[in-house]
């Protein structure tokens, strides 16, 4: 029988929605520093989409993957974020288009998963674990797109 996620991975991903919750309600309660907020925010959100492309590397290896694709899936995740990120401070795109194409990715990146890994498929509690803080964080994202000016 599978084992469950243990206790501290499932609160420390919780966790890891207080920055972008933060970034938020720094932008909302301090308009002066809402540039700063919606930065830093997509800073994190591209961290966090980095790191969800590393997890699927890991796994395709792991697995010993002869296959290109999987890896090619793993590295998109931070390919986009950094496209992202340059468009924004190179000014080729206004802060909020970068925080949404950042908070879509976040988004869409549970459909990836259900794709590109397999070990943690069987750990009960996971999927709604995945979808709760790619939800959290991909909302957020998108909350600073708005708030941006």
């Amino acid at each position: 029988m599978p084992r469950a996620i243990p206790a501290a991975p499932r609160w420390l991903g919780l966790a890891g929605l207080l920055p972008p919750a933060g970034c938020v309600a720094v932008a909302l309660a301090l308009p002066a520093f809402q540039p700063a907020a919606a930065l830093v925010g997509g800073l994190y959100a591209a961290i966090i989409l980095s790191f969800l492309g590393g997890l699927w590397w890991m796994d395709s290896l792991e697995r010993r993957v002869g296959a290109v694709a999987p890896y090619v899936l793993a590295v998109a995740p931070s390919l986009i974020a950094w496209a992202a990120l340059l468009a924004w401070l190179l000014g080729g795109a206004p802060p909020a288009s970068s925080l949404v194409a950042l908070g879509a990715a976040v988004l869409v990146s549970p459909l990836a998963d259900r794709a590109a890994t397999a070990a943690v498929h069987d750990l009960p509690g996971w999927w709604a674990l995945r979808l709760t803080l790619s939800a959290g964080l991909g909302s957020l994202t998108l909350l600073l797109a708005l708030l941006a000016r």
